[in-house]
């Protein structure tokens, strides 16, 4: 492991870790500063969740247990993906995890519903599975805008989330089709999930091809859950089955 006691600055409460290379939290880390520190900054590290410990933490995070007073927590520019686990941190109330491989969302949302319940502020930017022009370029604010309405229906709590303050109209927005919202992942992981299917002779009948023709989708589907108006357009809006 990379870096040493001497890479640590400590500011009152506040304690940085930053840029050491380290693939997981190092042991002195938390034991001579868990106690007393309510900001950790671990960023432009190694830190990954492919490896989880037999408590069920992510292992290269299994050092944040000793951080029970733990209030912000910055992990930007590491290597954390979908099935990131953190031990229960009850004082925490602000995480980033902005530059991260995190490509869907759901399971990670559960998850700290479950072990940040005063979880306020969430910074999740430069991540495939926030669509933002930050990842792609063909994204939009639209696209941007219903990735909140799901991030906010599964967790009401948040006050912040990225950059922006949440308004009411968006909690409102959220209770009522943030279900509906969920970002799919990426197309190649769509794909290698296609090649795994069928090399294990599983077969599936694909749309048809006029499906592919976003003028012609609803003569071909019949029916759909909402309709997509374009870039400038209200996005998602639902419709009832006497309008199609």
């Amino acid at each position: 492991m990379a870096g040493s006691e001497s890479e640590v600055v400590i500011n009152e409460t506040q304690v940085s870790y930053i840029g050491q290379n380290c693939k997981e939290i190092p042991e002195f880390l938390g034991r001579k500063y868990g106690h007393l520190a309510k900001r950790l900054d671990l960023s432009f590290n190694l830190l990954s969740s492919s490896d989880h410990s037999v408590l069920n933490f992510s292992r290269s995070l299994e050092g944040l247990k000793e951080f029970s007073s733990l209030e912000e927590l910055i992990l930007d520019n590491n290597l954390l993906g979908n099935d990131l686990l953190l031990p229960k941190l009850p004082h925490l109330h602000t995480l980033t995890l902005n530059k991260n491989q995190i490509t869907e969302l759901e399971s990670l949302l559960d998850h700290l519903a479950e072990v940040l319940p005063s979880l306020e502020y969430l910074s999740l930017l430069g991540n495939q599975a926030c669509p933002n022009e930050l990842v792609s370029m063909d994204k939009d604010e639209d696209d941007y805008q219903r990735y909140r309405y799901f991030v906010l229906y599964k967790l009401p709590n948040l006050k912040f989330l990225d950059t922006r303050k949440v308004t009411r109209r968006e909690h409102e927005e959220a209770l009522e089709k943030g279900a509906f919202m969920k970002v799919v992942k990426p197309i190649d992981d769509m794909e290698s999930s296609v090649s795994h299917n069928i090399s294990h002779g599983i077969h599936y009948t694909p749309l048809p091809s006029g499906s592919q023709d976003l003028t012609t989708h609803k003569g071909v589907l019949r029916k759909g859950r909402y309709v997509y108006y374009g870039k400038h357009s209200e996005g998602n809006r639902f419709i009832r089955d006497d309008q199609l």
